[in-house]
Formats: structure tokens, sequence, C-alpha cells
């Protein structure tokens, strides 16, 4: 019966396109057209691309991938059943052809994409999957386009037949960002090529784009999925489509700039002061473009973005999130639901969690991402144990569970902020613990000032619960407890107080061992702070981090 409504708690969500798509999907595969390709347009200017991303071909046959390295030398390496399925992804969507100094690795690139194409027929193998057959049409298309001499018949050829076959494969049945990278690779490839047939994926692909811009693009400007990281992958792609349409002498869609411009705001309150973006739900660095890096890519396609001072207080109203700075101070805390509804898969149970910067320095951190799949550290890492937030019973906030499902989620039933002339301060409640005995119901209030945060917890109702709050600390710093139970934080480089952590109930302070994943395949020993104990609701707790101001 658990199983069950497991199952009904996940599956009641979902659109039907999502179900009868699925099924569609799985048991209607088209055959791939490979007739002639079409004709290729002229590109009329130079194509714009910011070269970001890190190599992964460390040599012509060997590459690494989310921290692991193997060959790429045989055609089986292509679909080895002892590699998971991301790095496989990884390996067909060619990011290397325009990683850093890749005009050093040329002759590598021609060879791999020759073999790619003689290794892996059309429709076979996890490569003409729908998502890295996208990523992989728009990563040759630049590549063609900034490359004189290496566009041979062989790889026209297949890319027009990638195309076609995508066209009839799109991923309506799991939209998101998924179905975004269909319709931003059907649009390129409509530019590459010329004639009817290449008009009707342009056409297919800008349609796509208009739908799913206005549903994945808040009014805030947030990606709807609510991962700081997805966000910026998005917003990387609108560049992309922007910097294509130009290559090709095209006019874009007359609301894209408005777009790129609110979600550059968004992606400013989500950032860190050091750079990097903030680690709530699926998030890690690398994966996507820094705002420094995307605010390169927008001002070489010139596009003017005006760059203003974060308030004190910024409001995230849609998404679900508010960014608190007061002297060197940054927060940013998570008020969201748990994404749309229909499409939780890179949600995780961080509820009412947060982050804190001092300065440069992270401080008080998330778990992170090192890895997707459905094992056990995946599962404990998209758990509320992971995030900097109070868990109630052992249970997750929202009931996440394989590698990218959630049953029933949390629900924020009230968010209020102010900003005051001595204090910024932000309270929310949410009903993710209220399935539990007792109905019980956590809110949470940050209240910033000049010297300190004051994290104040509240579980109303009823009953006896085994309640843990967790503050998870940045490697960078190191936590000591003191006689009277003030634990004292020090940057582990120069050995230098950064602050201060008093607990109301500092019998019930614990400093445990933990973990920090902020790239895929990394796991960093870290330090958290953990208050303990069995109470009869009602229950309150404040944990204060005081400094000294800057």
């Amino acid at each position: 019966m658990k199983r069950i409504r497991l199952y009904w708690n996940t599956l009641r969500y979902l659109r039907p396109v999502q179900i009868f798509g699925r099924i569609a999907f799985r048991l209607s595969r088209p055959k791939p057209d490979v007739s002639p390709h079409p004709r290729r347009a002229t590109v009329v200017r130079p194509i714009h691309y910011h070269e970001w991303r890190e190599p992964s071909l460390i040599e012509p046959q060997i590459a690494r991938f989310l921290g692991t390295t193997a060959a790429l030398a045989t055609p089986s390496d292509w679909r080895d059943p002892q590699r998971s399925a991301l790095w496989l992804y990884n390996a067909h969507y060619f990011d290397d052809l325009l990683a850093r100094d890749a005009v050093d690795r040329r002759s590598w690139h021609i060879e791999l994409v020759g073999r790619w194409i003689a290794e892996n027929p059309p429709g076979s193998g996890i490569g003409w999957a729908p998502y890295p057959s996208s990523l992989r049409i728009v990563n040759w298309i630049i590549w063609l386009c900034r490359t004189d001499g290496i566009a041979t018949e062989t790889i026209i050829q297949s890319l027009a037949v990638q195309t076609r076959y995508l066209s009839r494969r799109l991923e309506h049945h799991i939209l998101g960002n998924h179905l975004f990278a269909n319709a931003k690779a059907l649009v390129f490839g409509g530019l590459f090529f010329d004639g009817k047939e290449a008009d009707e994926w342009y056409r297919l692909g800008i349609a796509l784009l208009k739908r799913e811009l206005a549903e994945q693009i808040l009014a805030d400007g947030g990606h709807f999925e609510l991962s700081p990281m997805y966000h910026h992958i998005i917003l990387a792609d609108m560049l992309d489509l922007i910097a294509i349409h130009a290559a090709f002498g095209r006019s874009c869609p007359s609301d894209w700039l408005d777009v790129v411009r609110k979600m550059f705001g968004w992606a400013e309150a989500m950032t860190h002061p050091d750079g990097q973006i903030s680690l709530f739900n699926d998030a890690a660095f690398g994966v996507s473009a820094t705002l420094t890096q995307l605010r390169g890519y927008a001002a070489e396609l010139g596009i003017r973005l005006d760059r203003t001072d974060q308030a004190e207080l910024t409001r995230l109203t849609e998404s679900g999130y508010m960014r608190m700075q007061r002297n060197g101070a940054c927060v940013i805390a998570d008020v969201a639901n748990v994404g749309p509804d229909y499409l939780p898969a890179h949600a995780h149970a961080d509820t009412l969690s947060f982050e804190l910067s001092l300065d440069t320095c992270r401080v008080v951190v998330n778990g992170g991402t090192s890895e997707y799949g459905t094992g056990p550290e995946r599962l404990r890492q998209r758990g509320t144990a992971s995030h900097s937030t109070l868990m109630l019973d052992g249970n997750n906030s929202s009931e996440v569970w394989s590698g990218f499902r959630v049953a029933r989620r949390s629900r924020i039933v009230r968010c209020e902020a102010t900003a005051e002339s001595d204090r910024i301060r932000v309270e929310a409640e949410h009903d993710g613990y209220a399935r539990l005995g007792g109905k019980p119901m956590h809110s949470r209030r940050w209240t910033l000032t000049d010297n300190g945060l004051a994290v104040f917890d509240r579980v109303m109702w009823e009953g006896e619960h085994c309640i843990d709050i967790f503050f998870h600390l940045s490697p960078d710093i190191q936590a000591l407890r003191s006689d009277d139970g003030t634990v004292m934080l020090y940057k582990r480089l120069d050995n230098s107080v950064v602050a201060r952590a008093v607990s109301s109930l500092p019998d019930q302070l614990d400093i445990m061992a933990s973990s920090w994943h902020p790239r895929f395949g990394v796991s960093l020993e870290s330090q958290s702070l953990r208050i303990h104990g069995r109470h009869t609701l009602p229950f309150e707790h404040t944990m204060t981090l005081a400094w000294e101001p800057s």
C-alpha cells in the first residue's frame, strides 16, 4: 500500500501528454530518413560564441566527464553499460568542440566526429536519444560555422539525418528543459540548412520556443524548475539562439531580449559574492557558465545589460527565493514550492533551507549535487538532511524518491518579508510535515542585521517528534566548540575567526562530519552543526550567527 500511495502521489500531478506521450514514445520509434540533405544556408557573419567550458577531451581517444576518465576508442565505448548514463550522454554531446582552446584539438575533433558517424548508425543507441541529439546538433553547427574547411559531405548529411530524426522524437513526455533543448536544435538545423524541409524545422522549433518561454520563464525571470544551474543553461541557450540568428542574417523574435534581461536579473540575485551559483535543487558548478561568463557572452552579442547593485532585500516572488544582503553578508533563502507540479525531476527536499556568504567566503551551504541516477547517494543528496533546514522524524519535507521523482510535496502557506533601517526579515511556513501525526507545521524566520543572522525555527501543533536542524558548513570553514557551548567558525586557510554560532539549545548541538558536493563527481569533507532532540510540540529554536560588521 505504501508503494501504491507513493506512485499515486507522484503520477497524479502529471499532465496527460506526459503519460500517453511516454507510452507512445516507447512504442513508436520512427525509421531514420537518410535521404539527401537540404542545401546549406549561407553564413553572413561569423558566429559569436563564448568559450567557457573546460576541455573534456584530454587525449585523442580519452575523455573526462563528471570526474571520471575513460576511453572513447572503440564502437562499444559509446554505449558501455559499465559507465553511467550521464557519462555516456556527455560523450555524445561533443561539448569539447566549443571548449577552451578547442582550435588546438581540431584534428582530434575531426577524427572523433567521423568516428561517431561511423560507429553510431542512425537511430541506434543512446546517442540518438533526443536530449543528447539536441545538444550535439547545436555543438556541431556552431563548430562548423566557426571553423573553415571541415564541413565534409558526410558530416552535413549526418546533421540532416539527426535533425530529421529529432523532429519526430520530441520529448513532450518530459517537457521542461529537455523540450526546450529539442526546440533549440530544430531552430539551429532550420537556419543551418535552406529550403522547404529546413523551414519546417525552423517553424516547429520557433513555435515550441514561443510556447515554452511563456511556460518556463516566470514573471521574476526565473526558470520554472527552480535550479540556478538549469537557469544558467537556459539563459545560455537563449544567447546561442540570438547568436545563430545573427550569423545567418535573420531576426530573432522581438521579445527575446526582454526575456534575456529578466533572466539575467534572476541570475544576479541567485549568485553568491564569490561569483558562483547558489546550490538549491539540482545544482553544481561547472555544468553551466558562470554569471560573469554569461555577461561576457551577452556583451559579445551587443546586448546591453543594466547592471545595478542588489537591493538589501530582493524578492523573487514567482519562483520563491529571497536574497538578503547587508554590510558584506549575503543570505539566499528558499521559500519556494517544489517547482512545477508536473515536472519536479530536479527538485530537492530543501524547503526553507538557506545559504550564507560573508564577503566572498561561503559559510552556510546546501549539500550540492555530485551525481544523478537512482542510487542511495543520489537520494541522500536530494533529502532534507543534506540541506540547511529542519527535518522532522527523519522524514523529508517533500517525498523525493528514485532519481527524479517526488510524491507528496511541501507547500509554502505563508511568506512575509520586510526591510527596515536596522534589519531585514523574512519569514515563511510550509506544510510538508502535516502528513505526520499531529499535523505539524514548520515555520522559519531569518533576521539579518549589521553584525549577525538569527534563524528562528518553530514547529507547531501536536505530538512528540524527533527534530533535527542542520547548518551545513562550507569546507573552507572549521567549527570548534568552546566550553560555554558557543561554536567558533574559523577559515581553514588562515585560521581567522569568521563568526560565532550560539544555539538556544546548546546541550542538543553537535558538530558532525559531513560532505559538500559542489561539482559532479566531487565530494569534499566538511562539517555540519546539528541540533538534535525529541520534543513535545510546540517547539522553538534560535541559532544566532554573529560576526564583526564590515
